[in-house]
């Protein structure tokens, strides 16, 4: 093999798949340098789409790109394993060993050599230590999680119609620990689900017999964002016949129940927490490199982690900070494309010895999907002083490019046409919401 320059990127997530795309296009594929990605799956879901997942309203079958089949037409390679440490002073990143489903072991441990290392492994939920929250909560961190989720909940609205048609207590209660856009969006195609499933022979349970509850400690929903768009969210979930409980710090979640700071007790059957994330614990402990309080590694503005050049970090799991800010880049999926951008023009002057490119965010704005129903938003963000507040139609057209312009980065704009056209004709012959 060519002594070419190697550049592994460690997660395949939305902003390490599109890195690693346009360096196979523009260096890959010219033989001017060697990319390798590094994933423990072996297909990519975009991560602001599991909560659609979980309800049922996306089959994800329709919707990932197998990691070996991209990196065949991108001109990168591919390799399976999950990072579990780093030797700096040899430059190689450690992959932990791979097993099977029965617990035996398919590849052992292998160290991969680099000479850029770029990690953008996300970020998992943060559930701050309360007690029962590991043990009795749902999580929506990864694909199979999420698939996870969209049995359970078809199994319990199953179980529920069966005690409705017995003449029993039916009522399925599903709590929402967390009101970020994950939480919320979830709460709307929940709603959704509940609404579509008696299409499809679950006619003895009601909407109205399944409780959705959003909860959220601070005093608004959507507390990050604007305070206008915090209050149409409200309504809009008010109206879908959601329950909204804010100032309500969760205190304790046992099986059946979650417990507040002021000892209420609320029943909850199926209990998901979506409040707060941070970045994956084995980031503390890789060799020398400076990570803050939520695991996140501290970088330079050039996304270079403080301690090593040769080591950048960006997405969820980095800490990026910004000129005349005292906040790091937020943990969002258009702060990834747009790092993925930044750090693709340093790595390509890196091979001519050109200077790395700071990064600077700018916030296009926020938008709030409801399902099928609505979506909220506005544009421009609210960092620049001209945001625009728009919802219904308009807001959802914006909404869905986001996810237009991923496959673009992804596939190019024609095989994007494509999927579109594809998309477009699954949805006229298949079922509204997945039923297995």
């Amino acid at each position: 093999m060519e002594n070419l320059h190697h550049i592994v990127v460690v997660g395949g997530g939305a902003g390490g798949l599109e890195l690693v795309t346009s360096l196979g296009n523009k260096l890959g594929k010219k033989r001017k340098a060697r990319i390798t990605l590094v994933d423990a799956g072996l297909t990519h879901v975009w991560k602001p789409l599991l909560h659609e997942v979980a309800s049922g309203s996306l089959d994800a079958s329709a919707n990932e790109i197998n990691y070996r089949a991209h990196a065949r037409k991108h001109h990168y390679e591919f390799q399976l394993g999950r990072m579990s440490g780093l030797d700096r002073h040899n430059k190689h990143v450690v992959i932990a060993p791979f097993h099977d489903v029965d617990g035996t072991e398919v590849v052992p441990e292998r160290h991969i050599q680099y000479d850029t290392l770029v990690i953008a492994v996300g970020s998992t939920a943060n559930d701050f230590g309360t007690p029962g929250a590991q043990d009795n909560c749902l999580f929506l961190d990864s694909l199979k999680q999420a698939r996870r989720f969209h049995n359970l909940m078809l199994n319990a609205f199953l179980r529920k119609n069966h005690e409705a048609f017995q003449g029993a207590e039916h009522t399925l209660n599903i709590s929402i620990i967390g009101a970020g856009a994950t939480g919320v969006e979830l709460a709307a195609e929940l709603r959704l689900a509940s609404r579509e499933l008696p299409v499809y022979g679950m006619n003895h349970l009601q909407p109205s017999d399944v409780s959705i509850t959003v909860i959220e400690a601070a005093d608004r929903i959507l507390p990050a964002l604007p305070g206008r768009l915090s209050a149409a969210a409200t309504r809009e979930l008010e109206h879908q016949r959601v329950k909204v409980m804010t100032g309500q710090p969760v205190s304790e979640v046992r099986q059946n129940t979650v417990v507040m700071k002021d000892g209420t007790e609320l029943p909850s059957e199926m209990t998901i927490w979506a409040a707060g994330i941070k970045a994956p614990a084995f980031l503390a402990k890789l060799e020398g490199l400076e990570v803050n309080r939520s695991n996140q590694l501290v970088v330079e503005q050039t996304l270079q982690t403080t301690q090593d050049a040769d080591i950048f970090a960006f997405g969820d799991c980095a800490a990026c900070p910004q000129p005349d800010s005292d906040r790091p880049v937020p943990p969002r999926a258009q702060a990834a494309h747009q790092q993925a951008d930044t750090l693709f023009k340093t790595l390509c002057n890196r091979l001519e010895n050109g200077e790395a490119v700071p990064f600077v965010y700018n916030d296009h704005g926020s938008l709030i999907n409801f399902s099928r129903y609505t979506t909220v938003g506005n544009l421009m963000g609210n960092l620049s002083g001209r945001s625009m507040y728009i919802e219904g139609k308009v807001a959802r057209m914006f909404y869905l490019s986001l996810y237009r312009m991923h496959q673009v980065a992804l596939h190019g704009m024609f095989r994007t046409g494509i999927i579109w056209l594809m998309d477009r004709i699954s949805r006229a012959m298949h079922p509204r919401l997945k039923l297995h």
